[in-house]
This record gives C-alpha cells, sequence and structure tokens, in this order.
C-alpha cells in the first residue's frame, strides 16, 4: 500500500545527502531512470511489492538493473531501502525525490491531455503562455491523448486543472437540459 509520507521523508533524507554530497543532479539522473524503469516495467515493481521473494534475490536483481546506471549514493540508498524492507515503496520515493527536486530548481510539471497528439509548436506556446501568466520559473510537459475528449484540452498544473474540452462543454449543457430554468417549477 502506497505511503506518501514515508516516501517524502525518505526522499527528504536523499535529497538532503545529495546536496551535502554535491551530487543533486546526478542522483536526480538516477532517479529519471529509476522513474523510467518503474513506468516500462510493471514486473520489477510487482517483483519490489513481492512479499514471497526473498531480501537477497530482491537485491541482486536490484543491483543487476542499476549497476553501472546510478551513482554510488542512489546504489547505497536502494540497499537501505532493502535492508529496512521498504523496497515497496521504491516507486513513490523516487516521484517524491523528483517533486522535491523540482521544487528545489522551481520547475513546474504541466499535464496536458488533448484528443489528438499536440504539435511542437503549440505545445511551446502553451509553456510559454503558462510561464508568463503564473510566473513560473521552467516549465516541463507531459503530454497525453484521450479521443474521448472529442476536442479542446485538459491542463493540470500545481493541483490546478483547465477543462476546456468539447466533452465538458457537452455535459454543462446536459445539466443545462436536464433542469431546464425555463419552466416554472411547480
Amino acid at each position: 500500500m502506497p505511503n506518501p509520507r514515508l516516501a517524502a521523508r525518505y526522499a527528504k533524507s536523499l535529497v538532503d545527502l545529495s546536496l551535502e554530497k554535491g551530487q543533486l543532479e546526478a542522483v536526480y539522473a538516477d532517479m529519471k531512470y529509476l522513474q523510467a524503469v518503474c513506468k516500462v516495467s510493471q514486473e520489477f515493481v510487482n517483483l519490489l511489492r513481492s512479499p514471497i521473494i526473498q531480501t537477497d534475490k530482491k537485491k541482486a536483481i536490484i543491483d543487476a538493473v542499476t549497476k553501472g546506471k546510478v551513482t554510488e549514493i542512489t546504489a547505497l540508498f536502494n540497499r537501505l531501502l532493502i535492508t529496512k524492507t521498504r523496497e515497496s515503496d521504491l516507486p513513490e520515493i523516487v516521484e517524491a525525490f523528483i517533486g522535491q527536486y523540482n521544487e528545489i530548481k522551481d520547475i513546474h510539471t504541466l499535464k496536458l491531455t488533448t484528443a489528438i497528439p499536440v504539435s511542437a509548436e503549440l505545445k511551446s506556446q502553451i509553456e510559454s503562455k503558462v510561464k508568463s501568466t503564473f510566473n513560473f520559473g521552467t516549465v516541463e510537459t507531459e503530454t497525453f491523448v484521450d479521443e474521448k475528449l472529442i476536442g479542446g484540452f485538459v491542463l493540470e498544473f500545481n493541483n490546478n486543472i483547465v477543462d476546456a474540452t468539447i466533452l465538458r462543454d457537452l455535459k454543462d449543457i446536459k445539466k443545462q437540459f436536464s433542469k431546464n430554468v425555463y419552466i416554472k417549477a411547480i
């Protein structure tokens, strides 16, 4: 079961250690690598969360996946997680680390969902508009395609949602017709 408070604490410890050692950027690159591994391989995440697989086997597999691809700090941190039997929280810790890194570096993540793929030009226009409107330092955009939206876009950032989709408009119209303000209620 995901534990965001625990993940935030472990991530903060790793951020503090990497800042102290002057290797924040290297550890951030390691976390991006681990994030990509977790996103691509559900089997890896299942392995981390499996109570059946022995700790030494998990350690060997994690070492094989990360050997030569992560810094010594990250490798030691992974071993610590295994020792404390917290390896199942690694995906959440990775996400929490990236979130804390983004806060430190004033990087804001936009999630743009559209009905069709977005061109690079339109994506950059949206990024620049959001940057100028909200005074963001750096903006990273993740794009998703959801054909159910019919048209328009949904933009999510910093717990804000801008829903400018045709699907939303149709739902609003349906709601207005169901209330029918033009017929006097008896």
